[in-house]
């Protein structure tokens, strides 16, 4: 059996039939014969990282993906946090947070442009105006990420269970600040959600006056007069991959959220390529990917294009972006599938719509796993409907990792405990009997 995995994640890659394209998906019109020839000689299924219908984000799915349960996971806002470069601190709470044109309607705030264009020097202004902030003992941190992203980090007796404030929808109010239903009578929930709530208000009333509006308004351009904040989590320990899975693992992908990821579970970074050919750079990817398996025993392999492609609400676009990642694979593929040492596991995170409202969509995805006894079924096509039809059948949630270990002779056999602690694989780094 193979003692080393590659995963190659296609983000968003699972999709919607459209009549521009005959009722297809963008995976179904592509011209695929790369991923085609993959999947006419391994296994296929469809793969579901929740439950179906269940709209997961990448993070989330990721989560289970790696092997591990959805009650442990920290928040969105902590992985931002660590791929952004903050250092954990046990017991805070970090929560996504961007720069917005705020309108008021009715006495209350209105999203007027959720990702509004600013120079990199103009959001240093913005960050610098309202950088810090204190609120009933809750003490609150601007960090930034990427352009107009950022997380905020409280600190205090603060809990991450309240509402988010981003509607992700022009055109919509901004909901107010909440402690959850199930927290409801939590003090901490209580003083947290209002020490947001001053800091946004107070994020109001700053840039509403700021001068780069005043210039913005000047040159035509609506205000970046406001904060919305998402998907709130707390610092916490964790157990790392190699622990869990057994597995030395690495992941090449590109973002604050998957550095984030790999950074809490203990995987290495390696940045993929990013030099303006998406085709180009995937290959060369997949070939770093290959070079790196001397030294790694599970490599995550990840690309945002089909997501990003989706996200413009363009099927078409999408197939040709499915097209070019295809012929990126095809440069490397043989070398890899000739390698009997190699597990290839080929699928996507979550299906994102090129059509509709919906950011994400709750379909299953379409999963091959190819490698030296692995079962070979009679699908000859990868798609959405073909794979269905594979031996794997419909995989869920941390069954993806159950799966490689399977593969990789690695399992536990279901009651056998070498370690105080659960894992996922056999032998686990158990302690010896000493004499």
């Amino acid at each position: 059996m193979p003692s080393k995995c590659l995963l190659i994640v296609l983000d968003g890659l699972g999709d919607r039939s459209h009549v521009c394209l005959d009722h297809r998906t963008p995976l179904q019109a592509a011209h695929v014969p790369n991923m085609d020839r993959l999947s006419a000689s391994g296994a296929n299924g469809l793969y579901h990282a929740g439950m179906l219908g269940e709209c997961l984000p990448s993070e989330t799915a990721h989560w289970a993906m790696f092997g591990y349960d959805r009650a442990d996971f920290p928040g969105r806002g902590v992985l931002e946090a660590l791929g952004a470069g903050v250092e954990p601190v046990k017991g805070q709470v970090a929560v996504l947070a961007h720069f917005v044109s705020l309108e008021e309607r009715d006495g209350c705030l209105v999203l007027a442009e959720d990702v509004p264009r600013a120079e990199a020097d103009d959001v240093r202004e913005l960050i610098a105006a309202v950088a810090e902030w204190e609120h009933g003992g809750v003490r609150i941190r601007y960090v930034p990420v990427k352009s107009v992203f950022g997380v905020l980090i409280m600190s205090g007796n603060v809990s991450p269970k309240f509402t988010d404030t981003g509607p992700m929808r022009n055109g919509r109010f901004i909901p107010d600040v909440l402690p959850l239903a199930e927290c409801a009578d939590n003090l901490d929930a209580q003083i947290t959600a209002s020490a947001l709530r001053s800091y946004l208000l107070h994020v109001r009333r700053v840039l509403g006056q700021h001068p780069l509006n005043v210039r913005r308004r000047e040159r035509g351009l609506k205000p970046i007069n406001g904060i919305v904040t998402q998907r709130a989590g707390r610092f916490r320990p964790n157990v790392a991959f190699s622990k869990r899975c057994g597995l030395r693992g690495l992941s090449i992908a590109s973002g604050a959220v998957f550095h984030g990821l790999a950074r809490y579970l203990g995987l290495d970074i390696l940045p993929p390529h990013e030099g303006g050919d998406m085709e180009s750079d995937f290959a060369r990817d997949l070939e770093q990917a290959r070079e790196q398996l001397e030294r790694y025993d599970f490599i995550h392999l990840h690309t945002k294009a089909p997501d990003e492609a989706a996200h413009a609400k363009d099927p078409v676009r999408k197939m040709k972006v499915i097209e070019a990642l295809d012929r990126a694979l095809g440069s490397g593929l043989s070398a890899l599938t000739d390698d009997p040492e190699v597990l290839i596991v080929l699928t996507a995170d979550h299906s994102t719509p090129s059509s509709g409202d919906l950011i994400h969509s709750g379909e299953p995805v379409p999963l091959i796993i190819h490698g030296r006894g692995v079962r070979r079924d009679m699908v000859r096509r990868f798609d959405e409907i073909h794979t269905a039809r594979g031996c794997l059948g419909s995989v869920r949630g941390t069954e993806l990792m159950r799966l490689i270990l399977n593969h990789l002779d690695k399992a536990r056999l279901e009651g056998v405990r070498d370690t105080p602690e659960d894992r996922l694989c056999w032998p686990g780094d158990y302690q010896p009997l000493r004499f």
